[in-house]
């Protein structure tokens, strides 16, 4: 991909509508159309719609949604050069597709027929993946065009955003005594509204269009070994175990260490919050530096904040082990898309897919693991802890091996 940059004035007022347009759409496609289910999950604990075994299937029905688009996104640039006659890739046609089928899909879990939902689910996960994929490429290379690739850590606000936003509304449909329904449609009206903020936004831009299938194909710009992106997707795939059963059960978990305790619903807004405050200071950092140490800290940030919830499970713990949970989040996502943009120039978005797919496939293991040590433990708060003790050593270990392809692999 090219980086020319484009005269100060052309770009000033480009790149700021850029980067808000991508922070809004990953709101509607990660903080509403993937984490909505955690804070109405307690809800449809008690509809009694749902119980915590069938929770994490529909749970990995959505990861295994998300896997499949991120495997789609892997093997676009390969499967067109071998069927000829197929149209070129409209990145903002595919978010536009992605936001309308999120909503639909969000409202429709409305519906009373729980032998539909993890279709639905699943269908969200592929979509969300969609989204997330090409928006990163198409946000990144636009700001990287426009000289403040630094800015592109400001659209990934968007998703702790969206689960500030659900976490709040579910806090207060809980109080108000609201059915999980009810909810489900909210979010889904709510993913309507913010998509048609930004839908003149998401349009093509001659200034950031990706590279034509055949020259994706081609492996031009591919300057690195395969070991280098192949540990590199391995330490992106643990992230995504490592935080899944946090993320996913955090109410659940809350509530079986504190229960009857007024607080127990802002702890994922307050996920969402570092999330946001992650993001940002991901925009202060200077990309051209070795981010692999700067994902290496991110990754013991995320595995303190695990520790501090299993150590101490108290209102303070909850809170601080949220905190830290979420401020490293999606500066990780940050910092690995730049990576791969500098491993992989000419294949972004087929490599950004890559790391997305097994970012997925570490999710779809968490939750199966918490419902199977859930069942053996015939005990809620110790399946969990020891859930959460596994999640915390997977996060070291991809902090570890961060570190190790610091010395293994120089920067050139």
């Amino acid at each position: 991909m090219s980086t020319q940059v484009l005269p100060q004035r052309a770009g000033v007022s480009g790149r700021w509508a850029i980067a808000v347009a991508g922070a809004v759409v990953l709101a509607v496609a990660m903080g509403i159309g993937r984490f909505a289910f955690t804070p109405l999950l307690p809800m449809m604990l008690a509809d009694n719609v749902i119980d915590l075994a069938a929770a994490s299937w529909l749970a990995s029905a959505n990861y295994l949604g998300y896997l499949l688009g991120a495997l789609l996104c892997t093997f676009q640039p390969w499967i067109w050069t071998r069927i000829p006659g197929l149209p070129a890739i409209d990145g903002p046609l595919v978010v536009r597709s992605g936001l309308v089928a999120t909503a639909v899909l969000t409202s429709g879990m409305a519906l009373p027929w729980p032998a539909v939902w993890p279709l639905l689910r699943f269908a969200a996960g592929v979509a969300s993946a969609l989204v997330f994929v090409y928006t990163s490429g198409w946000c990144l290379a636009a700001l990287a065009r426009r000289g403040d690739a630094a800015l592109g850590g400001m659209i990934y606000t968007g998703p702790g955003a969206g689960i500030v936003v659900s976490g709040i509304l579910a806090s207060v449909m809980v109080s108000w005594h609201w059915r999980a329904a009810s909810g489900w449609l909210i979010f889904g009206g709510l993913a309507f509204v913010l998509m048609a903020t930004v839908w003149r936004t998401i349009r093509s831009d001659p200034v950031a269009t990706a590279p034509s299938p055949a020259a994706a194909a081609s492996g031009d710009g591919q300057i690195h070994g395969r070991g280098e992106i192949t540990c590199l997707t391995a330490s992106y795939g643990l992230a995504g175990f490592g935080y899944i059963i946090t993320a996913t059960f955090l109410p659940v978990i809350a509530r079986a260490a504190l229960p009857g305790s007024p607080w127990l619903d802002f702890f994922w807004p307050i996920f969402g919050l570092g999330v946001i405050a992650g993001a940002l200071l991901a925009t202060r950092v200077h990309v051209a530096g070795d981010l692999r140490r700067t994902l290496a800290g991110c990754y013991f940030v995320q595995a303190t904040g695990i520790a501090l919830t299993i150590a101490w499970p108290t209102l303070g713990g909850f809170a601080l082990g949220s905190l830290l949970l979420g401020m490293p989040f999606t500066a990780i996502t940050f910092f690995a898309m730049q990576e791969v943009r500098r491993l992989r120039p000419a294949t972004a978005a087929s490599s950004m897919g890559l790391l997305t797919a097994f970012y997925g496939l570490g999710q779809i293991v968490g939750p199966p693991l918490a419902a199977m040590l859930l069942y053996r433990s015939g005990n809620d708060e110790l399946g969990f802890m020891r859930s959460l003790t596994i999640a915390a050593a997977a996060l070291v270990t991809g902090a570890l091996l961060y570190l190790w392809m610091g010395r293994a692999f120089p920067r050139r």
